[in-house]
């Protein structure tokens, strides 16, 4: 599985339209708006990097109101549970402090 996220500037009159169609293309699981310098940030899941390559140039780079995109490969995945783990270290038998 290759997981990545994506980055994305937008007309400031199309972030809704390219966000919904965002949302239709398959391998994207996911679409913000967001606040700051970019407009949109996408999850991508897709089985190989063949995937992503032809989702990024191939279904992104069509969408409307797209300026700029900055994609973010990940590599390990660590879930909320693993957080809560690293920050109870150290704190047996109460806090320390």
């Amino acid at each position: 599985m290759t997981t990545a996220v994506v980055l994305m500037r937008c007309e400031r009159t199309a972030i809704a339209s390219a966000a919904q169609a965002l949302a239709d293309i398959d391998g994207i699981d996911e679409v913000y708006s967001v606040s700051g310098r970019y407009d949109l940030v996408s999850i991508v899941r897709v089985r190989t990097d063949d995937e992503l390559a032809e989702l990024m140039t191939g279904k992104l780079i069509a969408v409307e109101g797209i300026i700029q995109t900055e994609t973010l490969v990940a590599f390990r995945a660590y879930s909320a549970t693993d957080l809560g783990k690293g920050f109870g270290l150290g704190l047996e038998g109460g806090s320390q402090g």
